[in-house]
């Protein structure tokens, strides 16, 4: 049963990031999560400024492809999928798109996420939209 209702979070996760709900994110996690990724790890207000980025500069839209429960620990594998249509961290839009595999670790206790792990190809996606390798 707990098993399910987790996965329930990481879709409701899902729904909210696809949406660009940045308060839905927010409620989903506890408020002292830890929150970590390619940018390195934080709190919510870190993860939240990230994550506007890519929602509003790289439309990120995330299908959940494989979701495997053990006890807390949620692991998701999803296909990510977006396009350069706004400025991001900087650099100027390129109007092109990008696919890649990302994967997430998440901790879920009492229906809130404690801690999520992010990990994706940054470098496959900045050669798919255009941007410079650094």
């Amino acid at each position: 049963m707990a098993g399910e209702i987790h996965k329930q979070v990481v879709r409701e996760y899902v729904e909210a990031f696809n949406q660009g709900d940045l308060a839905g994110l927010q409620r989903l996690f506890a408020p002292d999560a830890e929150i970590q990724g390619v940018l390195g790890a934080g709190q919510m207000e870190k993860a939240l400024a990230v994550w506007r980025q890519l929602i509003e500069g790289l439309s990120i839209n995330l299908m959940i492809e494989e979701m495997i429960v053990e006890g807390d620990c949620v692991a998701v594998r999803f296909t990510e999928r977006g396009a350069f249509v706004r400025p991001f961290f900087g650099h100027e839009p390129t109007g092109k798109s990008y696919e890649l595999v990302a994967m997430e670790w998440f901790v879920i206790r009492d229906g809130k996420i404690l801690r999520r792990w992010g990990v994706r190809d940054s470098a496959a996606q900045a050669r798919q939209i255009g941007l410079p390798l650094q």
